[in-house]
């Protein structure tokens, strides 16, 4: 299947920033952001809660979502294991984060919610930070989307997880990290104030949308269990050794320049594998135990944030 000729037109290039949300800032010569106690580092935990349907490539998206089925539908061995991560991984998760005491901000997809509440009520119960996950994985956004649909997807899957919740929920992280050039604006407009989707910064980065500011808050890609275990293939101490090594950079950079937020993504499906969990447990009991570090979750971090802007 070849191209259309429109898909190497980018009208947006120009010198400078490919886009108008925010201008370059180089991280070394901010102003020092403080945390609370004198921390150097806020240490975010992003458990993931995903549900990919049979069909979960069936929608208009130009492309297969990553993690998907890939075999002929009813692709039940690749279902299966991702559904081992809501019966069994993400409860092996939940106990790490409980026995280090640590909190965490709950990515979930908003049906998946809806088809297992009580993995909600597990969440809500521990007073732990929602995350709107989108509908589900089968359900991105993506360049050229129809406004209107996107918009109803933000909607539905925004108003499923509030009520559910009984929370603001004000964090957004779309399926596969997808947007079109109108998710910043839709979720402004919906009461989102932050976005997982930007990978550029180890910090809060305010954006500029049509409703006013969305944060674009650190999710480290290159640590996030789905790229080390699928696409690094990389070993348990391995995956222990990177989180811890990425932990220890920016805290030692905390010490000259300024604070530092240090993301951790752990999907049920992955990170909660019997043969998985203790690498995760290792990694966590070393920031945990380290000086200088302020366990938190997103919102909590971005409040800090904005009071020092």
């Amino acid at each position: 299947m070849s191209l259309p000729r429109s898909y190497f037109e980018y009208p947006r290039r120009r010198p400078g920033m490919d886009h108008d949300r925010f201008g370059y800032t180089s991280l070394f010569r901010r102003q020092p952001v403080q945390w609370p106690d004198g921390a150097r580092v806020a240490l975010v935990v992003v458990p993931l809660l995903e549900w990919f349907a049979l069909d979960a490539n069936a929608g208009d998206a130009p492309v297969r979502v990553p993690g998907a089925m890939e075999r002929p539908y009813p692709d039940y061995w690749n279902y299966t294991m991702r559904d081992y991560g809501t019966r069994v991984g993400i409860y092996r998760i939940f106990k790490v984060l409980e026995e280090l005491g640590l909190p965490a901000s709950v990515a979930i997809n908003a049906r998946l919610a809806r088809r297992h509440p009580f993995l909600l009520r597990e969440i809500t119960r521990r007073r732990w930070e929602v995350v709107a996950h989108g509908l589900d994985m089968g359900h991105p956004s993506w360049g050229g989307m129809d406004a209107e649909q996107e918009r109803a997807q933000i909607q539905e899957a925004l108003t499923m997880l509030r009520q559910d919740s009984g929370q603001p929920v004000t964090g957004w992280l779309s399926p596969m990290q997808s947007e079109s050039h109108n998710t910043p604006d839709l979720l402004a407009a919906r009461g989102v104030h932050y976005t997982l989707d930007w990978n550029n910064d180890d910090l809060p980065v305010r954006m500029t949308t049509t409703h006013g500011n969305l944060y674009g808050m650190p999710f480290a890609l290159d640590t996030n269990d789905r790229s080390s275990v699928l696409d690094f293939n990389l070993s348990n101490d391995a995956y222990t050794e990177q989180l811890v090594d990425g932990f220890t950079t920016l805290w030692r950079e905390a010490a000259h320049s300024t604070g530092r937020m240090v993301t951790v993504a752990a999907h049920s499906w992955l990170s909660g594998q019997a043969n998985r969990i203790p690498a995760l447990r290792r990694a966590l009991q070393i920031m945990k135990n380290h000086s200088g570090v302020w366990p938190t979750t997103y919102s909590q971090a971005l409040q800090c944030f904005i009071a020092q802007e």
